[in-house]
């Protein structure tokens, strides 16, 4: 018996002890000084068994085409003469961003699909995000950048060579990515110097900034106006130059007599205007709409378009939609049949 009271005493000292540390551990969680999850779980793209195999085998698809569409497109200008111009220059860069922007999300995204835990560090989880928000930054800046392109060879096609020469192109695409790299720091290192002390689980099938911010046990506040204020001066300005790009230079169609040169003139900015609206579109819907009026559903959908419908759409676009590209490619298949009967 009293080897028994000796037990019962002892046991109740454990219990004790484990419940003064599980207080200690709560009261670290509610503070500051909240440790780092050391992984995440992503939950995908949707939660039903029978839609996995059908979304997987899409998404296989849809990177295996962004792959071979846009280091193709990149091979294509590289080695026409008649694509090495400014305008050409924007693109086989756009396209170099878009292989490196699906990669940054896709490869993780499929093997996901086939294993049975569907985690990411809360390293690879931020590599993820920064080069997600580099590689779309960039992106915007390039279209920016084409636009001016556009109107400089409308609106000026003398002098187009001599404004738009190489220093200069070289100059606009270094600046792309400089600001990139500085809306990504920005973002990344507002988002990811929280505390995250709830679950670790993502309802997304990457490292987007709604889902991860619910994560967080800190105060998000500030952090949501930072975020806020750096989407919006991001997309704000480089939309205001496509859009003034695009007035001045409906203006100079209108003055082109001809309708041959109307309709050229037409062709050569319909394929960047239509990359432009798909990418704004998507990107203003997710990030700065408000919350209450966004389903987490239909965010995962905008998400898919933006990181990989829009990679794969672009060589498509550029190339189906324009006849300097397709004789450059009814060219190289011709020196490649003739090399192979040779």
């Amino acid at each position: 018996m009293e080897d028994t009271g000796n037990l019962m005493a002892l046991w109740g000292e454990v219990e004790v002890q484990h419940e003064f540390e599980w207080e200690n551990t709560s009261s670290i969680n509610d503070g500051e000084n909240c440790r780092e999850l050391p992984e995440f779980i992503l939950l995908g793209l949707t939660d039903q068994p029978q839609l996995q195999g059908v979304i997987f085998a899409v998404f296989l698809f849809i990177y295996a085409f962004t792959v071979v569409g846009n280091l193709g497109m990149i091979k294509l200008i590289r080695t026409s003469s008649s694509l090495h111009t400014p305008m050409y220059f924007f693109l086989s860069n756009l396209s170099l961003v878009d292989f490196c922007y699906s990669s940054t999300s896709a490869p993780q995204t499929l093997i996901n699909f086939m294993s049975c835990k569907k985690t990411i560090s809360f390293a690879g989880c931020t590599a993820q995000f920064f080069f997600i928000c580099f590689f779309i930054s960039i992106e915007a800046c390039l279209l920016a950048a084409m636009a001016y392109d556009r109107l400089v060879a409308i609106s000026n096609p003398l002098l187009y060579t001599v404004i738009m020469h190489k220093k200069v192109c070289i100059q606009l695409v270094i600046s792309s990515y400089f600001c990139g790299c500085v809306n990504a720091v920005v973002q990344t290192s507002s988002i990811f110097t929280l505390s995250f002390c709830r679950s670790n689980i993502i309802d997304h099938f990457f490292c987007d900034i709604p889902p991860v911010l619910k994560l967080s046990c800190s105060d998000t506040n500030a952090t949501e106006i930072v975020l806020f204020i750096s989407c919006t001066v991001m997309v704000t300005n480089t939309a205001l130059i496509i859009f003034i790009s695009y007035a001045y230079i409906f203006t100079a169609i209108l003055h082109i007599h001809s309708v041959e040169g109307k309709h050229k003139a037409f062709s050569t900015c319909a394929s960047h205007l239509t990359s432009a609206t798909i990418l704004y579109g998507t990107v203003i819907y997710t990030y700065l709409c408000p919350n209450s009026k966004c389903a987490q559903q239909k965010d995962k959908v905008v998400s898919v378009f933006y990181t990989l419908v829009i990679p794969m759409l672009n060589p498509l676009i550029y190339s189906l939609r324009n006849k300097e590209v397709k004789d450059a490619m009814r060219k190289n298949a011709g020196r490649t049949r003739r090399s192979q009967g040779t």
